[in-house]
């Protein structure tokens, strides 16, 4: 996975409520594992901006709840720093669900904005978007 050009703080722990921004039918999920994640022998895994995750959909069409789902980062409340010296923090913790693990999105809109680190690492998420930030 490509690196993304921020110093982005691990915010999201596991069983972390999200919102699902596409409209690939799910509203609400949580964080169930961190893909491709590194960690310290004895601690728990967490996410950032643009990390893959494995999210659980909690609430929304009949037929996706309860699946797991591969899901990336695109919002997080925590603040980050970009290599500007500027920090970004969005008002909720959302994600975009993937239909492969080639990165290619299941939906094919996205709810409200996107960082500019997803478009980095995960440029066909971020094309659906209609606000980069």
């Amino acid at each position: 996975m490509k690196a993304i050009s921020a110093r982005a703080t691990n915010a999201l722990n596991l069983g972390t409520i999200v919102v699902i921004a596409d409209n690939s039918g799910g509203r609400i999920g949580r964080i169930v594992s961190v893909k491709r994640a590194k960690g310290t022998k004895g601690r728990q895994v967490s996410a950032k901006i643009a990390d893959w995750v494995k999210v659980s959909v909690r609430k929304g069409i009949p037929d996706m709840k309860g699946k797991v789902f591969d899901a990336v980062v695109i919002r997080q409340r925590q603040a980050y720093r970009r290599l500007t010296g500027e920090r970004v923090a969005f008002e909720d913790n959302a994600v975009a669900i993937l239909k492969d693990e080639k990165g290619n999105p299941k939906g094919t809109q996205i709810k409200g904005p996107v960082a500019r680190e997803v478009m980095e690492r995960w440029s066909s998420v971020a094309k659906l978007a209609s606000v980069v930030y």
